[in-house]
């Protein structure tokens, strides 16, 4: 069979993108290529600076444990460096003080950990390591306007330079592997009706949310707290969302969040004033005594978007989609970097699998596969929220009776060490949902009572 992606990818093959997702592909797929050739719209910058292709740069961004281990063993000793850069490790439920559906959390000791530096700063550390590899090259300034070949196989990709006094004429790069992890804003769809085939369907899950963010100085009269974050959870009921995590320096990135109609402003003054319509003054408060130190960015394209490349269609074997294009999630949930890894990982054991040749549609499957749970839990929690929009947003045959195990569980996860444990395992994808079902943990969702959890935030850790 031609699609055979273990012979052919011995030669070349093409990243489209050059962000998180596309460098850690290209990562793997150096360890099958003789080169491999990321394209990037963007010109790097030489530092740790946030960049305009990457349109969330300067909002919150946290890699969870399933990122971690990811980048672990895609770049090893990764997290250890990142820690060397200074990126804070937050530990929950210790750490945070966190409001979740109507209940503080208890303070108890921490059961996962996320890293809450800034993006730009765990970017140049991938883009350091990845493009080391004398395999790999990148071409900068550039953007992918097509694709060669037809709807059986792809050969190559157009690709026409970008800025003033650029070459306008596009140019053939052959190739005998396309990868588009181009991001949420894709045009694989045009691309691939320019060679005959055929587009996936895209599902769609929109609650209208936006958010705001501002860096912050620490206050230096900050209330006697051991916490080092905030997290006020929006939800059915309760709409509003307010984050307070550290980057590092004594700075603390704050994000707002609201739906549709009543977004965060990015007045500066506005900005403050909305934080009082979250449930509780916490995070007001902590604004009150903070020094601002950037400006208010905001942002609104937060839909969850999926492209079902996993099923039928006239597509040509040798085009992949990973990362956000392949499946872009509200932001909001933070897992957008450890999915990014997590399908790294996925394609380099989909590669080199022993018991099946490593075709098109068997990888595609790996990648999409390597996405489900994160599509789950943020879809799943999203077609709650009222005015969501979209195919995705309308209920599955099973999701009352998971809706109410569910609610079950985020009732005793705020007070119960048995349920909250494995439920932010879930959350930080390194366990299956399935873990939710665990014997002990389904005796304590369903005959447990609601364990009593702190009426005020709780400013210090459980003793």
């Amino acid at each position: 069979m031609a699609d055979d992606l273990g012979h052919r990818v011995t030669r070349h093959a093409v990243v489209i993108g050059g962000s998180l997702a596309g460098l850690l592909a290209a990562r793997v797929l150096a360890e099958h290529a003789e080169r491999v050739t990321v394209v990037e719209r963007d010109r790097y910058p030489e530092g740790q600076e946030a960049r305009a292709g990457v349109p969330q740069g300067r909002h919150l961004h946290v890699l969870i444990a399933g990122g971690q281990r990811a980048l672990d063993e895609l770049l090893p000793g990764f997290m250890a460096e990142l820690g060397e850069l200074g990126a804070p490790k937050v530990g929950v439920p210790e750490d945070m003080v966190q409001w979740q559906n109507g209940q503080w959390f208890r303070r108890t000791p921490a059961t996962a950990h996320f890293y809450t530096g800034p993006r730009p700063q765990l970017e140049w550390l991938v883009r350091q390591r990845v493009l080391a590899d004398p395999r790999i090259e990148l071409v900068e300034g550039t953007e992918t306007v097509g694709l060669t070949g037809g709807s059986s196989r792809v050969t190559g990709v157009r690709l026409r330079e970008r800025g003033a006094g650029a070459d306008k004429e596009s140019r053939v790069l052959e190739a005998d592997l396309v990868v588009d992890a181009s991001g949420r804003s894709t045009k694989a769809a045009d691309w691939l009706a320019g060679i005959g085939a055929e587009a996936p369907h895209e599902e769609t899950l929109d609650t209208g949310l936006a958010y705001a963010t501002r860096v912050y100085r620490s206050p230096v009269d900050a209330p006697g707290t051991d916490a080092v974050g905030y997290y006020l959870v929006p939800n059915p009921a309760q709409v509003y969302g307010g984050v307070v995590l550290p980057l590092g320096d004594g700075r603390h990135l704050v994000t707002l969040s609201g739906l549709r109609g009543d977004e965060p402003p990015t007045e500066e003054g506005a900005f403050e004033e909305y934080a009082k319509r979250l449930p509780h003054p916490v995070v007001s408060d902590w604004l009150a005594r903070a020094e601002p130190e950037s400006p208010v960015y905001g942002f609104r394209k937060t839909a969850n978007i999926r492209r079902r490349y996993d099923r039928p269609g006239r597509r040509p074997a040798g085009f992949l989609a990973t990362g956000d294009a392949l499946c872009a999630f509200n932001p909001i949930y933070g897992q957008g970097m450890a999915v990014a890894a997590m399908s790294a990982v996925a394609l380099r054991r989909a590669l080199t699998d022993p018991k099946r040749t490593a075709t098109t549609h068997q990888v595609q499957r790996a990648l999409f596969d390597a996405s489900k749970q994160a599509w789950d839990i943020s879809a799943g929690a999203d077609k709650k929220m009222p005015g969501a929009t979209g195919d995705a947003a309308r209920p599955g045959p099973a999701d009352k009776a998971v809706g109410w195990y569910l609610r079950r569980v985020q009732e005793r996860a705020a007070g119960d060490p048995v349920v909250g444990a494995p439920f932010r395992a879930a959350l930080t994808l390194t366990a299956p949902l399935t873990a939710l079902f665990a014997p002990a943990v389904a005796r304590a969702v369903l005959f447990g009572p609601v364990r009593e959890t702190p009426a005020e935030p709780p400013l210090r850790r459980d003793a």
